[in-house]
């Protein structure tokens, strides 16, 4: 009997006596599989060449199990049913990622272990992969400095606008058969996928997750013609990527497209049928994908709130994945300015879970300018950015030029990342980040600001810690609730040192002045 240990992998391989002329779609077959709670999952099996079908399945409960394989049309034989057994684990694992609305910023392992995002772009890694080119250097540093989640496109884009060729491109990255100029939407590349196998397979080994974006842009082809990329070709396309990954722990979230928006037509707008298109879509995605990884949207406009956006449809779409720069100019990008306020306007009233998953890709400047917009994408910008999205109770997933289009640079960091691991060291070891809201209330709001300087504030429930986001240095009074009193002390987001405070503030308003016009957090403990 065939052992495998509980949310690993088990993939069961079927042959057929007839040879189809497109093993694709000339039969569709499904695996049914008994836990031994008597539980029911169907998955569905994707051809994988040379005559084989596969399936993969990812059980989460010990004990022997039952599997029947169903076809149309009738193919006996494929028809086939057996038995495995699931057995526990020598060590706990996290399991999959899902949501948790309203509770540790909303998302959690299985385990029960709450999530903090910390992640990455990699939109090209895969078609990387199939380059030839090293991707297992940035993804073992990756796991190294903390990081638990890549952003990675299924299909490949050969370029961004306006001049973005990619550099890293050896051959065509066509995840079909045929080629853009002819496509067969109806056949798959077989190599390709074999190589995204591998690199999520290595994901999986070090504990890394993809957000597994089934659809890019929508303005790029095939996309942004739909009337060549039918209905049809798109759920083929789609089954057959949940058949092939549904199964593994290192699929943390199945985004639909990024930027949806761009649908139907490749327009950046906002509009109507673009949420009917993803309330489609989202709910076969959930049809076929059995193990529940949550089911994301991917933002381009911000309004109107995504409550509003998807009300007729609730708990189809899961999971937002928001994108919001803040300010971007050449006087104003290092203050990262009004992402809190656009999360906040963006998510009110919405009943899911969000994570900040664009913000900027920080600029490298050895590199020669293809995209404007990243001009005046600092480390400064992508600090602030980062606090601003914390502070806002949501994950984060930043990018860099160099690892995130049409450049491969595995190999070094760029200047901001230093930052971010001092964020997620102060989110992971000072503070337990789950723990904290955004507290507006402890936040005098009697004093005037300056745009994009008010100090963001978060607490614990009661109020046990508070801390405080200094954005650009100032002055803050802080009110809390009577008979209460705090050790103060200055967290430095730069050097992720700490520094007491010499202001006694054994009050119930408190006064603090920032020891520079830096960005500094304020960390109140509160005395027995």
């Amino acid at each position: 009997m065939i052992t495998v240990k509980r949310r690993d992998v088990l993939e069961l391989e079927f042959r057929s006596e007839t040879e189809y002329p497109n093993p694709f779609v000339d039969i569709m077959i499904d695996c049914v599989f008994r836990s031994p709670s008597s539980k029911e999952y169907v998955m569905p099996c994707f051809y994988d060449g040379n005559g084989t079908w596969k399936v993969r399945f990812s059980p989460n409960e010990v004990g022997q199990w039952l599997y029947k394989t169903k076809t149309a049309p009738k193919d006996p034989s494929l028809m086939v049913s057996g038995n495995f057994m699931i057995e526990e684990t020598e060590k706990p694992i996290r399991g999959f990622l899902k949501t948790c609305p309203g509770k540790y910023w909303g998302l959690i392992y299985e385990s029960g272990e709450p999530a903090f995002i910390f992640g990455d772009t990699m939109y090209n890694l895969f078609g990387v992969a199939f380059c030839g080119l090293d991707y297992e250097t940035v993804l073992k540093r990756r796991a190294r400095q903390g990081f638990n989640l890549i952003r990675a496109r299924l299909q490949v884009s050969p370029y961004h606008p306006p001049a973005g060729y990619n550099d890293w491109q050896t051959r065509s990255t066509w995840p079909w058969q045929g080629s853009p100029q002819k496509p067969q939407f109806d056949r798959f590349n077989i190599e390709y996928f074999q190589t995204v196998d591998k690199v999520v397979r290595f994901a999986m080994s070090l504990g890394i997750g993809f957000e597994m974006i089934m659809e890019a842009w929508g303005f790029e082809y095939p996309f942004n013609q739909r009337d060549v990329f039918i209905p049809e070709y798109e759920e083929l396309w789609m089954r057959y990527i949940v058949a092939r990954y549904d199964a593994f722990c290192s699929v943390y979230i199945w985004t639909l497209m990024n930027e949806y928006e761009y649908y139907p037509d490749g327009d950046w707008r906002y509009n109507e049928s673009a949420d009917m298109w993803a309330i489609r879509t989202g709910k076969y995605v959930k049809s076929i994908a059995s193990h529940g990884h949550p089911v994301a949207v991917h933002n381009g406009p911000i309004q109107p709130p995504f409550a509003q956006r998807f009300k007729i449809a609730p708990r189809v779409i899961d999971l937002i994945m928001f994108q919001c720069w803040g300010t971007t100019g050449e006087k104003d990008a290092w203050l990262a300015a009004g992402i809190e306020d656009e999360i906040a306007s963006s998510m009110k009233g919405w009943e899911g879970s969000f994570i900040l998953a664009e913000y900027g890709y920080e600029r490298n400047p050895k590199l020669d300018e293809r995209f404007p917009y990243h001009n005046n994408m600092s480390p400064e910008h992508t600090r602030r950015g980062a606090w601003r999205g914390t502070f806002s109770a949501t994950g984060i997933i930043h990018g860099w030029e160099h690892t995130w289009g049409p450049w491969w640079i595995p190999n070094e960091d760029q200047d901001g990342m230093r930052y971010l691991l001092i964020l997620k060291n102060f989110f992971t070891e000072i503070v337990d980040f789950y723990k904290f809201k955004p507290d507006s209330v402890v936040v005098d709001q009697s004093f005037n600001y300056e745009l994009g300087k008010k100090p963001l504030a978060m607490s614990t429930p009661d109020k046990d810690i508070v801390i405080v986001y200094f954005p650009a240095g100032g002055t803050v009074n802080l009110v809390f609730p009577k008979g209460l009193a705090y050790e103060a002390k200055w967290f430095n987001p730069r050097t992720g040192k700490m520094k007491p405070v010499l202001t006694k503030n054994e009050v119930y308003t408190s006064r603090f002045e920032t020891p520079d016009e830096k960005d500094w957090i304020l960390v109140l403990k509160r005395k027995d």
